[in-house]
């Protein structure tokens, strides 16, 4: 899969939902992870199995305008909003930071104003904020992997995707500098 993401929490006060989140995005292939005003250490948050940390860079902040990201990459704020976007109607970005709030709120209105995206899973209530991250991962995963088209009729065989063809090497001048 092409493009790269990592994801976050903000204020979330449970160490052991951050370590939940923090295995999953291993799992899925984070390229990093990162907190912003919330309490979270390796050794407190003893679900992460994987020490995730320990393999993945991690990034801490203080506030939401302590957050810094690599350039071009673009914020994806998950909160249950009327004027999100359904997660499964959303194209995710090749590269993106996903962050989600705190188990008994909501993002902060700093960190809403700099999401470039505001999605939302389409439940009746809020959940986990473990489980709601995994959904968002296996949500890119789905989008942005390569995967046979999946049959409507349960019955079917899916049909296998089109083999990957390399083209041509593409030749680049230099810039002269």
């Amino acid at each position: 899969m092409r493009g790269y993401f990592g994801i976050g929490v903000e204020a979330v006060s449970k160490p052991m939902n951050i370590g939940n989140l923090f295995r999953t995005a291993h799992a899925f292939g984070a390229r990093f992870v990162f907190t912003i005003n919330a309490a979270y250490s390796i050794s407190s948050a003893r679900s992460d199995t994987a020490r995730t940390p320990e393999h993945v860079p991690y990034y801490r902040h203080d506030d939401a305008s302590a957050l810094t990201l690599p350039a071009g990459c673009n914020l994806v704020g998950v909160e249950l909003l009327d004027d999100a976007i359904d997660l499964p109607s959303f194209p995710h970005p090749l590269t993106a930071a996903y962050v989600l709030g705190p188990e008994r709120g909501s993002l902060s209105a700093e960190l809403t104003a700099r999401c470039d995206h505001i999605v939302k899973i389409p439940t009746a209530f809020a959940i986990n904020v473990g489980v709601a991250g995994a959904i968002v991962m296996y949500d890119r995963l789905l989008a942005l992997g390569r995967f046979a088209e999946r049959p409507l009729n349960p019955r079917a065989t899916p049909t296998p995707g089109p083999a990957h063809v390399f083209g041509a090497p593409v030749r680049r001048k230099r810039k002269a500098g």
